[in-house]
């Protein structure tokens, strides 16, 4: 089989998950809708609550979803958008001020673009590192709520900004695996953003909306109001959990437990009415289990309320609670469990429904595709289209790895070998051509 390089046109997302990790490649049609080219998608084994925990184990996985997304798009990548969450991704409030020399000029991107930039010198706990900025709103000289500030005029610009910051090892982590894989991270992206981007309209987050992704490891919480990310925040239990209580509840092996909360699990009791027994087998010849639809849906829909208890704390805690008139999306595979929209909407008092990535895909998208479960990549992919189309996506990943990079001297060095390589070859390359004109000659 034949692979040709990665176009320049064609981006590829990797999302690694507690439970899974998944390599999606994918370039816009000529309708500006996503065209899916590979997928790959493997058992994590490296990955403890959205945190790398074994580096070795981790690039086994991430090469694995990799080469078969390769041999499905029949291309080799180099580039790859990465997504990132855990615990210790925090998000704080921040506000900027600039002072310009002149009000009779307009207000430029320049102007902005310094404003956001000092985001970035602010003093942050030990081993913590600034991801995302994001203007909340803008002043100029005492205006208040604007949007957009660029062509306007005023001496004093100020901003309040939503911050998010997660600790350096946790990224170098991640950027050491891709590396390790033999790839190239272009841009480093909070995951529930980047599942935002697949799952929510703007309809949506204009009436303000909370983005609940209820992945393996974490659930992760995105508000927003207005068009714009007002709160962010990761809780530290996801899925996993439910499966570790049917374990504990039914006294059951732990792959018996996934595949209880996958093929029978409810989130709502009083939606299961026959209340039909499940056998399992027993261990090396031992009696068989008996366990009942309504029992094992108390023990999920027991720990999926405790998950939206600490959802709803969140919402309370940004103070969007009564401004939230598209109520709760969820994502993620946890929300692919039956009823769990119910469940939220009886839980939380708030409309509540399962979000799905299909809006974004191009006509005759690959059926499994359309899932909870790939919202995250194909949020990444999206993101990663429009850093493309924006070319911006090479500084942004430059941005974040600045602990990475090599002293200037070392890198003048290579560039200076390199020079002399190149001048080398050349001279061989004339010094050689006359011969080579003389044998074809004879």
């Amino acid at each position: 089989m034949e692979f040709i390089p990665q176009p320049h046109d064609v981006v590829v997302a990797l999302d690694i998950g507690t439970t899974k990790v998944c390599c999606l490649a994918g370039r816009k049609n000529t309708h500006g809708k996503l065209e899916v080219l590979g997928i790959g998608k493997v058992e994590s084994v490296g990955v403890l609550r959205g945190v790398v925990s074994n580096i070795e184990k981790t690039v086994g996985a991430i090469r694995e979803a990799v080469e078969i997304c390769e041999r499905n798009a029949r291309m080799k990548y180099r580039n790859v958008h990465v997504g990132i969450a855990g615990q210790h991704i925090k998000s704080l409030q921040h506000r900027g001020i600039l002072t310009r020399e002149s009000d009779h000029t307009e207000i430029s991107r320049r102007d902005v673009d310094r404003i956001v930039n000092d985001m970035f010198k602010l003093v942050l706990p030990p081993g913590d590192k600034i991801i995302h900025v994001f203007p909340q709103e803008f002043t100029i000289d005492s205006e208040q709520g604007i949007v957009d500030p660029i062509g306007m005029c005023g001496v004093r610009l100020e901003a309040n900004f939503h911050i998010i910051t997660g600790q350096i090892t946790a990224i170098n982590n991640i950027y050491r695996c891709i590396e390790k894989a033999g790839l190239k991270v272009a841009d480093l992206m909070l995951e529930p953003i980047a599942s935002a981007e697949a799952t929510l309209s703007e309809e949506e987050k204009q009436a303000g909306v909370a983005l609940v992704d209820i992945g393996g490891g974490t659930t992760d919480i995105t508000i927003f109001h207005e068009g714009i990310i007002r709160h962010t925040a990761v809780i530290p239990f996801g899925g996993n959990v439910i499966t570790a209580d049917i374990k504990e509840g039914c006294t059951v092996m732990q792959p018996q437990a996934e595949k209880l909360k996958v093929k029978f699990g409810s989130a709502l009791t009083t939606e299961v009415f026959d209340n039909r027994i499940i056998t399992i087998p027993g261990l090396k010849g031992r009696d068989h289990k008996e366990i009942s639809e309504k029992n094992l849906a108390r023990i999920i829909q027991a720990r999926m309320e405790e998950v939206l208890d600490y959802v709803l704390w969140e919402i309370r805690r940004s103070g969007y609670e009564r401004k939230l008139i598209g109520g709760i999306v969820l994502t993620g595979g946890g929300s692919l469990m039956a009823h769990s929209d119910k469940l939220a909407e009886f839980h939380t008092g708030m409309s509540s429904r399962i979000g799905v990535p299909v809006e974004n895909l191009a006509h005759g998208y690959h059926e499994s595709v359309n899932s909870p479960i790939y919202s995250t990549a194909i949020g990444l992919l999206l993101r990663g289209l429009q850093d493309v189309e924006a070319g911006v996506s090479d500084t942004t990943a430059q941005a974040v790895s600045d602990e990475n990079r090599e002293p200037s001297n070392v890198s003048e060095e290579k560039e200076a070998s390199w020079l002399e390589s190149v001048f080398r070859k050349t001279k061989e390359w004339f010094e050689a051509e006359p011969d080579m004109d003389f044998e074809r000659k004879k």
